[in-house]
């Protein structure tokens, strides 16, 4: 089968979550809007996660994994994500399922017209302190970038292959997926989503590098946005 939509999936120490994770996406691939595939990128767990992820893709056709040598981050995950996927657009989503697979088709319907559709969680179902700084977090990057998006953390996201392939990740700017593609003169939306609690597994953000890290990366990505360089090609031959 061609693929048009490949699906990345960020895995560190989930193993809890991983069967629950293969049924949810195998289901959506029956419902897909397009031929999809799954990617799983195992930033170096250090439990059972690789070995499940092998035996997952061994009895599921359209699943596939790359490997971390070590852990790097799930920003590392994301960019080796968009390395490695050969289709012309490209989603993310997080292994919690705090967000629904069957979501990205309420995204694919906007994604011929925007070159990032993000997920928008409207009814978070997180804890008071984890809700509380998000909203800050989000606060403090919206006045940094003016990407206009409310929730730009949500794993729920569409990208046109060639603008993510063009994202100079780095630690910690996945949490400017939008901005970066604004950046490239391209055009975004964010589209209300489902959330769920996490029900197994441990999250691996807390309020220390949720707030702090972005507040770190947002000084960054002004360097960046100052120093960027976007050309268009009128001409070859």
């Amino acid at each position: 089968m061609e693929y048009q939509f490949t699906i990345i999936v960020p895995i560190y120490n989930e193993e809890e979550n991983l069967y629950r994770l293969e049924k949810q996406l195998s289901l959506y691939l029956e419902i897909a809007r397009i031929p999809t595939c799954i990617l799983l990128v195992n930033d170096g767990s250090s439990d059972n996660s690789l070995s499940m992820i092998e035996k997952i893709c061994e009895r599921n056709k359209a699943f596939f994994f790359i490997s971390f040598e070590k852990n790097c981050g799930l920003s590392a995950a994301i960019k080796a994500g968009f390395d490695y996927a050969d289709t012309q657009l490209i989603g993310y989503i997080d292994s919690d399922l705090q967000t629904d697979p069957e979501d990205f088709n309420l995204l694919m319907q906007d994604i011929g017209e925007y070159d990032l559709v993000t997920g928008w969680r409207a009814d978070r179902k997180d804890s008071f302190v984890k809700n509380m700084s998000s909203l800050i977090a989000n606060g403090i990057r919206k006045s940094f970038t003016h990407d206009g998006m409310n929730d730009t953390g949500c794993p729920l996201k569409i990208i046109k292959a060639d603008y993510a392939k063009r994202i100079p990740m780095f630690k910690g700017l996945h949490r400017f997926l939008p901005a970066m593609i604004m950046l490239q003169n391209g055009t975004v939306k964010q589209v209300p989503v489902r959330h769920y609690p996490r029900i197994a597994g441990k999250a691996k953000f807390h309020l220390w590098n949720r707030l702090l890290g972005p507040l770190v990366d947002c000084f960054a990505y002004l360097w960046m946005k100052k120093k960027y360089i976007n050309y268009n090609v009128a001409k070859k031959g």
